[in-house]
C-alpha cells in the first residue's frame, strides 16, 4: 500500500515486511531493562538478551538450538521442540546470570502468544535459571511437555543430562 498526498506518510520498511511491531517495541524499550528475545525458526530456537543503545541493539548473551549439541543434547532430536526451547532458555538464563544480569523482559516479536507455546517454554527455562522476568503462571507449559514425555521417554533422560551440563558450563 502506497501513501499518496501531502498529509500521508509511508510506513517503516520492517513494518511493511511484517517483521517489527514498533508500538510494542517502544513499550518494551521504555522499561529500561534488557529484553529476552525468543524467536523460533523453521529449524531451531534462538534466545538472546539485548540492551538498547541509540546506535542499535547490543546483544549481551545468546543461546541457540545449535548450541545444545555441545552440551549433550541428542543430535537427531528437534532443535525447536518444547524441551529444546526450555533448554535454550535455561542456557540463556545461566549465561546472563554469569554476566551479572538478574532481570529482563520477554520479547516474542510478532509470534502469537498461545499459552504453553515454545516461546513460553523458553521463558520457563530462563525463570528456572534464575532470571527475574514478569509473567503469569497460566501461560507456562506443563512439566510433562517440558520434560518431553509427549515425544519419547529417552528424551527426558537426555534433558536432565543436558541441563546439568549447561549448569556446569555457566557458574
Amino acid at each position: 500500500m502506497m501513501a499518496h498526498g501531502k498529509r500521508q506518510r509511508n510506513n517503516y520498511r520492517r513494518r511493511l515486511e511484517s517483521k517489527t511491531d514498533y508500538h510494542r517495541r517502544l513499550r518494551l524499550l521504555k522499561g529500561g531493562v534488557p529484553r529476552a528475545i525468543v524467536r523460533v525458526s523453521n529449524t531451531q530456537i534462538t534466545c538472546q538478551l539485548a540492551n538498547y543503545t541509540k546506535d542499535g541493539d547490543q546483544i549481551v548473551a545468546s543461546f541457540t538450538g545449535a548450541d545444545l549439541g555441545s552440551h549433550g543434547y541428542p543430535s537427531d532430536a528437534s532443535k525447536k521442540s518444547v524441551p529444546a526451547c526450555y533448554l535454550a532458555g535455561f542456557g540463556l538464563g545461566k549465561k546472563a546470570k554469569s554476566n551479572g544480569i538478574d532481570e529482563a523482559i520477554l520479547d516474542i516479536g510478532l509470534s502469537s502468544s498461545s499459552p504453553g507455546s515454545r516461546a513460553f517454554s523458553a521463558l520457563k527455562g530462563m525463570i528456572d535459571a534464575g532470571l527475574e522476568i514478569p509473567h503469569g503462571e497460566s501461560i507456562l507449559p506443563s512439566e510433562e511437555r517440558i520434560n518431553g514425555e509427549h515425544i519419547s521417554d529417552s528424551l527426558s533422560k537426555d534433558l536432565e543430562k543436558t541441563k546439568k551440563s549447561i549448569e556446569g558450563a555457566f557458574k
